[in-house]
């Protein structure tokens, strides 16, 4: 429900602020730059809202969307790509980004030649942070395409160097309808335990619109020194994922081909498995909690939405608000739409809602957290309030005075809670949350 027919932010709605937006050049010099932030010891990323307040930029840790990357790197490109405007040429935007991204692919290389694999592993993942804001927010021309490609090829490198190496696996898809893919492409990482011969709780991370397998990667190691595995999917319409982005039954037969295999690996403690959903990826966290409410031991959804999201009003506003670029359009795109917006606008919430398909009336429901901050300009809070009031009692932490998905806070407090769903004693949050912090060693 939305009170009276008014959104919670239902002011912020109606204002006309536009300015993050106007040219790339602003959003770079009013909130992005602030967001690669590097110190001689510190990666660090705050939110807009502590940047606006002047607040310490060491105070509030973050690291979306530029994981793994250098305020040098990209200093050069928003210079020259300063003065783009809506709407973007995404071919000449992307291209910006190829040259910066091959140097620092080519340094990788000759890194790893020489045998110096630490400082390749981390060239390697600053070349997929370039070729990452070259495709974000989602392809839509065949360089944004190039670049995923490239991107993920160098991301996983980098990973796969690093003294606990990420392993990317190839899921068999299944209950695949004809025309989607074979497989499902995952990120897998087990702990020391696992390797020994037990079996390990395990986090399932749905990833989100423009934050993929190859960013929330960098949950893994927080998770693995604590004895946890995981395993980081894509949601449909995104990345890899196989199965087709328009078909509102198809996240159930891609979470069953996933769970079937899950079944088959005996490192993983079957009665402990948990999924987080991440942003978009929340709504599908809201949905598998309901359709396969016996795998799992408890599911996080954070930031994300169930019905007013595909609502008429918010997609044609969400453009001009929190999200740096054209979201209700990379939205479209996402959900198998294209470049039919007003399609999308017209069709989604009858094809996609979770409250008129009855997901929420559902009689089960798995240990369900709903989580996000109350001003989120991305995904209306609306939607938790309507999910509190159908099916099953759920979970809910809403933070005050915080965007899209309540961070930095709403970090900690999702974390503890998957400590106590999956009986994980004694666990240091604040070491797992530093564990996210990638610290630039290599400076030439």
């Amino acid at each position: 429900m939305t009170f009276a027919g008014r959104y919670w932010i239902q002011k912020r709605i109606e204002e006309e602020n536009h300015q993050p937006h106007a040219r790339l050049g602003v959003l770079w010099e009013t909130r992005w730059r602030a967001l690669v932030c590097i110190s001689r010891f510190t990666l660090c990323v705050v939110s807009h809202r502590d940047i606006v307040g002047n607040q310490s930029m060491q105070a509030q840790k973050r690291i979306y969307p530029f994981m793994f990357g250098r305020v040098e790197d990209f200093e050069p490109i928003f210079e020259k790509i300063k003065d783009m405007e809506r709407p973007h040429d995404w071919g000449e935007y992307a291209s910006a980004f190829l040259d910066t991204a091959a140097r620092l692919t080519s340094t990788a290389q000759e890194e790893e030649n020489n045998g110096n694999l630490q400082r390749a592993s981390e060239y390697y993942l600053r070349a997929s942070a370039v070729y990452r804001i070259a495709r974000f927010p989602i392809p839509r021309h065949p360089t944004q395409s190039q670049a995923w490609e490239l991107g993920k090829a160098v991301c996983i490198k980098g990973l796969s160097l690093r003294p606990n190496p990420v392993a990317e696996v190839r899921i068999p898809f299944v209950h695949a309808m004809a025309g989607e893919g074979s497989d499902i492409p995952a990120y897998h990482l087990v702990p020391i335990p696992a390797h020994q011969g037990a079996s390990v709780p395990l986090v399932i991370i749905f990833s989100g619109l423009d934050g993929l397998r190859t960013e929330l990667a960098v949950w893994m190691e927080g998770w693995r020194e604590i004895g946890v595995a995981t395993l980081v999917v894509e949601i449909p319409g995104t990345g890899d994922c196989p199965v087709n982005a328009k078909d509102p039954k198809a996240p159930d037969r891609l979470y069953s081909s996933l769970f079937e295999w899950i079944g088959t690996q005996h490192t993983i403690d079957q009665n402990r498995i948990a999924v987080w959903g991440f942003s978009t990826g929340a709504y599908y966290a809201i949905r598998v909690a309901h359709t396969h409410h016996g795998k799992l031991a408890g599911v996080v959804a954070l930031g994300g939405g169930c019905h007013h999201m595909f609502d008429e009003t918010w997609l044609r506003r969400c453009d001009w608000m929190e999200y740096p670029f054209d979201c209700a359009h990379a939205l479209a795109w996402k959900w198998g739409y294209g470049h039919n917006l007003e399609e999308f606008i017209q069709e989604g919430q009858d094809r996609f809602s979770l409250l008129k398909d009855g997901t929420l009336d559902s009689s089960s429901c798995a240990k369900l957290l709903l989580v996000n901050g109350m001003e989120d300009e991305i995904f209306p809070i609306d939607d938790y309030f309507l999910a509190l009031q159908h099916g099953p009692p759920k979970e809910v932490r809403l933070v005050p005075g915080r965007l899209h998905m309540g961070e930095p806070e709403s970090f900690g407090i999702c974390l503890k809670w998957l400590h106590q769903v999956l009986g994980i004693a004694d666990a240091d949050v604040k070491r797992q949350l530093q564990a996210l912090t990638e610290t630039p060693v290599f400076y030439n």
